[in-house]
């Protein structure tokens, strides 16, 4: 799949990597919902970081369309809690 971190870029992240991305988006979204600024502020840090340590990155010049956008990460509570769907910012 490929996600696209908001401001920069892509990466491919093999579909094994969705079990423990979920737990994190899970969290997440939990924190959101409870408006924990705090826990919001460490668990997208964590997300974002295991997007980019599991994925390989694509060249800037990629026109690969991307199957999932996270925000970046200094992107407010309120932004994130707009881009949330009924599964988090993951599907699944």
């Amino acid at each position: 799949m490929i996600v696209r971190i908001m401001g920069e870029g892509q990466v491919k992240l093999d579909d094994s990597r969705f079990p423990e991305l979920n737990a994190l988006d899970d969290e997440l979204l939990a924190e959101v919902e409870s408006g924990d600024e705090e826990g919001f502020r460490r668990t997208l840090g964590a997300l974002l970081d295991a997007v980019r340590s599991f994925g390989v990155p694509l060249p800037d010049d990629s026109l690969e369309p991307s199957e999932l956008i996270l925000p970046a990460p200094d992107a407010s509570l309120d932004d994130v809690r707009d881009m949330l769907g009924d599964d988090g910012l993951i599907p699944g």
